[in-house]
């Protein structure tokens, strides 16, 4: 009876395995086909801090191995990145077949929109926010200081704004999330809506220089990211709990 009840443990584990590796697989795919245009992805990344630097600065290296290091670091990036949808079909393969039909219907959509929005958030922090950051830090040096960034702090630099700005465009998808699993309501978040514009303007105080135009810039889409969760909201389907 043991070896029996151990069976369905055991093929689980088989199959998340070779889905693993599947992502790994494509992961490593996507990597290998972008290598030989590493350079060129690090210049098109770098282009909104080099278009705002005095025409005598440049980036620099300052370890030995960055200029080989740095490129490769973003390539993979980059190859992850693109392979978000593979790696999300295949966490929905995985657990599809546990699901009841209204949530199937409803959680493949959630991820496809939770994909393209985290994209969005990239998208709108490099074209968006990256030229106001990198235009008031170049205007705000002391006279006298050259402005040289190092490309290894440049790129953990805009990692971490592009994986925050991903995420809080996640907003509508965390919404719906908390009404559809009943941790709360339409009208619950509608009264808190004064709280999420005020926490929408503090995290554009974090990730943002301290200008009003750039903060505005970023709590106004994750106020209205909210509002757009709200209505979608009101056509979820109930959640099945038996």
């Amino acid at each position: 009876m043991a070896t029996d009840n151990q069976q369905p443990l055991i093929s689980h584990l088989i199959e998340l395995r070779d889905r693993l590796l599947r992502g790994v697989l494509a992961v490593l795919i996507i990597a290998a086909c972008l290598l030989p245009f590493s350079n060129d992805l690090y210049h098109f990344l770098s282009e909104p801090l080099l278009r705002h630097l005095p025409e005598t600065s440049t980036m620099i290296a300052t370890e030995v191995a960055s200029p080989f290091l740095i490129p490769f670091k973003l390539t993979l990036s980059v190859a992850i990145l693109l392979a978000i949808p593979i790696l999300l079909y295949q966490l929905w393969a995985f657990i599809a077949p546990g699901l009841y039909d209204n949530e199937r219907k409803l959680v493949f959509p959630l991820l496809f929109a939770s994909t393209t929005l985290f994209f969005l958030g990239i998208i709108f922090a490099y074209y968006v926010v990256f030229p106001l950051i990198f235009g008031f830090l170049t205007q705000a040096a002391p006279e006298g200081v050259a402005v040289m960034t190092d490309i290894s702090s440049y790129l953990d630099f805009v990692l971490k704004l592009f994986f925050a700005f991903g995420i809080a465009f996640e907003v509508p998808i965390a919404t719906l999330i908390l009404i559809w699993t009943g941790a709360s309501t339409v009208e619950s978040l509608a009264e808190k809506r004064p709280y999420i514009i005020v926490g929408a303007f503090v995290i554009g105080m974090l990730l943002t220089p301290p200008d009003i135009i750039s903060q505005t810039l970023l709590a106004l889409p994750v106020w209205l990211l909210f509002e757009l969760g709200l209505l979608c909201s009101r056509w979820l389907p109930k959640k099945v709990t038996d």
